[in-house]
């Protein structure tokens, strides 16, 4: 089994890492910086976002014609 165990709060982990021990656990410590790591998690989740169905709006440009019909636009 594996537990994964997040905390900027050193003085806890350092209780639990005393607990562990006490208990003969196995600890592998990595550093991550999390802040960090989610954000670019969220970044890559942004960028690599792809809808899964059409857009509820339907066209914008024949949306703003039908809505501009009636007005003469300076550059038409």
């Amino acid at each position: 089994m594996e537990l994964i165990l997040k905390s900027n709060n050193e003085e806890s982990l350092a209780k639990i890492i005393a607990l562990a021990k006490k208990l003969n656990v196995i600890i592998e410590k990595k550093d991550i910086d999390f802040n960090n790591s989610v954000k670019v998690n969220l970044k890559n989740r942004i960028l690599n976002f792809k809808a899964t169905t059409s857009s509820s709006f339907g066209d914008a440009a024949e949306w703003q014609q039908h809505q501009r019909s009636d007005r003469e636009l300076p550059f038409s």
